[in-house]
């Protein structure tokens, strides 16, 4: 059963491939027109990238308390990212990627799950840094929308709702509880029209309070454990700035920096607020369109969209399938399976 859960996500995968061949052909008739020497160059930072993204995971893991290689965080973040793209489920793909491979490890999942959930947190921050740069810029221009604004809002109530939660876990598990039962009963209220029975309970929402807040007793004891992470969220947004400065630049088109930072900051808001995994379909036209606003040409702009695409989202998906596989090849039989995976991490956190 295992190995056909496995070989069904490698499948996903496979029938995403074929799916978005027309996509994944545009871009790469677009890299044959660039000029080599900075496409590769934007090839290695994307790679860079990729390794700073699992170094900040990485400093979340040891700030919660846990050590763990470089090489194994690398290969979890990116069969993540894959599994995310292939069976999108609002995130869970992802977090149980991760408590899966916690209990394989006899790590806890607890931990592991408030550091997903940090994952989250700091990458909401680094974004809205950027975001704050980039609808400066647009504003100065007059070129900033409802869509940029409304989805701003979306961003920022998620990253203070998202703070306030970790705020309250870390000052009472008692508040966490009751703020979590209360959201609970609001989604009951909500769907019980539609489904005619809760769609969660309660109970559930006051144990699962008591499994973060043994995750966050770590946070408790270590003051400045935001240092590190935050920086480290701030590089990455700073290296997929250089990603698309490349990508103009094999392409000899002329840009300054704000729209650079513009053109990052309503990619990034749009991957996030998008209702598709990873922003697919989204991104690629609210980037160029929003590149075209900022006086770059439609035709360079549809050109530079598809190669940052290409770098950005279609290099760590192709990463994420290889890795995946790894994970899954081992013949321990506790080693990481999508039997694991495909189920809901509160199902895996209940099992410890």
């Amino acid at each position: 059963m295992k190995k056909f859960l496995v070989a069904l996500a490698m499948l996903l995968g496979i029938v995403f491939l074929f799916t978005r061949f027309a996509e994944l052909n545009q871009v790469l008739a677009v890299f044959q027109r660039g000029k080599l020497l900075y496409l590769g160059l934007a090839l290695i930072v994307e790679a860079v990238w990729i390794y700073n993204l699992s170094a900040f995971y990485q400093v979340i893991y040891r700030v919660l308390g846990m050590e763990e290689k470089r090489s194994h965080i690398l290969k979890l973040v990116t069969a993540a990212y894959f599994l995310t793209v292939v069976a999108p489920s609002a995130g869970l793909s992802a977090m149980a990627v991760y408590l899966a491979d916690a209990k394989r490890r006899g790590r806890s999942t607890a931990k592991v799950t408030v550091a997903a959930v940090l994952y989250v947190w700091f990458e909401y921050v680094g974004t809205l840094t950027v975001l704050f740069l980039g609808l400066a810029e647009l504003a100065r221009r007059n070129h900033l929308h409802w869509s940029e604004i409304t989805a701003s809002l979306i961003l920022i109530a998620g990253a203070i709702g998202l703070g306030l939660l970790l705020y309250l876990g870390i000052r009472s598990t008692e508040a966490l509880g009751r703020t979590l039962a209360w959201m609970a009963r609001a989604v009951n209220t909500l769907l019980r029209p539609f489904l005619r029975r809760n769609y969660l309970g309660e109970e559930r929402a006051i144990s699962f309070s008591m499994e973060l807040s043994e995750g966050l007793t770590a946070l408790r004891q270590n003051p400045r454990w935001i240092s590190m992470p935050l920086l480290l969220a701030l590089t990455n947004k700073a290296i997929l700035l250089v990603v698309l400065f490349l990508c103009f630049l094999a392409f000899e088109i002329p840009v300054d920096f704000g729209t650079l930072v513009a053109g990052l900051s309503i990619a990034h808001l749009f991957l996030i607020v998008s209702p598709t995994p990873a922003g697919i379909g989204i991104v690629e036209g609210v980037l160029a369109v929003a590149l075209n606003s900022l006086g770059v040409p439609l035709e360079d702009a549809t050109v530079v969209t598809l190669s940052y695409r290409g770098l950005s989202f279609w290099m760590p998906f192709l990463v994420g399938m290889v890795t995946f596989r790894l994970l899954n090849s081992g013949k321990h039989p506790a080693n990481l399976t999508t039997g694991a995976i495909m189920r809901e991490p509160a199902n895996i956190a209940a099992e410890e």
